[in-house]
């Protein structure tokens, strides 16, 4: 099922359209800046980066033992040992030069990532050896090559060791730093910014009367933006004033690439984010009610180039369309593939039922059992409750051409947090 319409909203899209109008309309440019290794966690490379040197740069030995010529060793049996003679010795950090080369019949004692004598093709382990004087017995053959790291093995000169997009994580800049490389050309951090909108909502430590509520939206979000090595930006909590939220609106157009709201997305008279997006400028509004739930009112436009969120005031379905809308454009905008989720499988405990049409997001509790993985979803189920998200530990996505689930049916859950730990 495509779209639906419905009553009041602008038009009531799947979630694949959404995206598609709303990567249809932006037009963002993220600059480039040169970033020094230390910072280099979390940021997207902005292009390709090729291995200035061969690493290792050198063959080198993965173990300790003896470097030999491979052909001396085939015969050799722990019955029958092959007697060699040390002439020298290889150590890491030892200029190859000042290593004897080895000839049929001699070897080199050897450490890990000690320089490959010359002549040398092969590596026996310390342990298949025992050392006589200046002699050594080898009491298993070993192939050429075998427990050598060759030149050029790991990242070869002028190869791909990096590729434009990459999410960089402490291996990659493992990576780098053995090319001896200390600065990348990666994308600038996005700058996302919050706008709250509720007359009722009180900062999180300001006294909150009857008829108020905390605000835990603006936190939660802040955190999520953290996360994604992105910066927040606070614009502020506004009462349901139209003016006043259009001049916030500007303002975080000025100083913000993504703006995320939350609040004043459904029907009701003082709901009017839809109305303001709309007001600021061309394309202005484009999605106004996803076929999702939670978070079925969520909202989105483009003015300036600059995508525009609107979600749901209520904390779990914000969290859900900010996974769902926000996370899919910091992608779109970096060029680079989503995080992985781990997934896992199990029997549902209870029978699931969800609306065709829809692409439905149930927390859900995965528990160990001897049979295998079990998957409970959750009865507390508000777009409200974060007590919900805090007993969770996994989310089950029913897409929109699937009407639930039988209990004992196998599904599919991505976690949230580990299995242990739901309260």
């Amino acid at each position: 099922m495509a779209r639906q319409k419905m009553s009041g909203f602008l038009e009531l899209v799947t979630v694949d359209k959404a995206l598609e109008k709303i990567k249809g309309s932006i037009n963002l440019s993220i600059e480039v800046e040169d970033v020094p290794l230390s910072e280099c966690v979390g940021r997207v490379l902005a292009e390709d980066i090729l291995s200035p040197i061969d690493v290792p740069p050198f063959d080198r030995s993965a173990v300790e033992g003896y470097a030999v010529i491979s052909s001396d060793t085939f015969s050799a049996t722990p019955t029958n040992p092959i007697e060699l003679t040390v002439i020298g010795k290889s150590e890491a950090g030892q200029e190859p030069t000042q290593i004897p080369k080895v000839s049929s019949g001699k070897a080199v004692e050897i450490f890990t990532g000690a320089p490959l004598p010359d002549g040398a093709d092969a590596v026996v382990m310390v342990e298949q050896t025992k050392r006589v004087g200046d002699k050594v017995l080898i009491y298993s053959p070993v192939a050429k090559w075998r427990n050598v790291s060759k030149q050029g093995e790991d990242f070869a000169k002028g190869k791909p060791l990096l590729l434009k997009g990459t999410r960089m994580k402490p291996w990659h800049i493992g990576a780098l730093a053995s090319a001896n490389i200390t600065r990348v050309k990666a994308y600038r951090k996005l700058r996302i910014g919050i706008l709250s909108t509720g007359s009722e909502l009180k900062e999180v430590g300001e006294e909150v009367k009857l008829g108020e509520v905390v605000n835990s939206s603006k936190p939660m979000l802040t955190a999520l933006i953290k996360e994604r090595n992105c910066i927040p930006v606070d614009l502020g909590t506004v009462e349901d004033d139209l003016d006043k939220i259009l001049e916030r609106l500007r303002l975080g157009l000025e100083i913000c690439d993504i703006i995320v709201t939350t609040g004043g997305t459904s029907l009701g008279e003082k709901d009017l984010m839809p109305e303001a997006v709309q007001k600021l400028g061309s394309p202005g509004l484009l999605v106004h009610g996803v076929a999702m739930r939670p978070a079925k009112p969520t909202g989105a436009g483009v003015v300036n180039g600059k995508p525009i969120f609107i979600l749901s005031g209520y904390p779990v379905a914000a969290l859900v369309g900010f996974e769902v809308f926000v996370d899919e454009i910091i992608n779109f905008l970096y060029n680079t593939k989503p995080e992985p989720k781990p997934k896992v499988r199990g029997r549902l405990t209870r029978k699931l039922a969800t609306q065709v049409g829809y692409r439905c997001f149930v927390r859900a509790r995965v528990i160990p059992s001897p049979s295998g993985y079990l998957i409970e979803p959750l009865k507390l189920t508000g777009s409200g409750l974060l007590s919900s998200m805090t007993k969770a530990n996994a989310m089950i996505v029913v897409e929109e051409n699937v009407e639930g689930f039988d209990e004992g049916e196998e599904v599919e859950a991505y976690l949230i947090q580990p299995i242990e730990a739901p309260l």
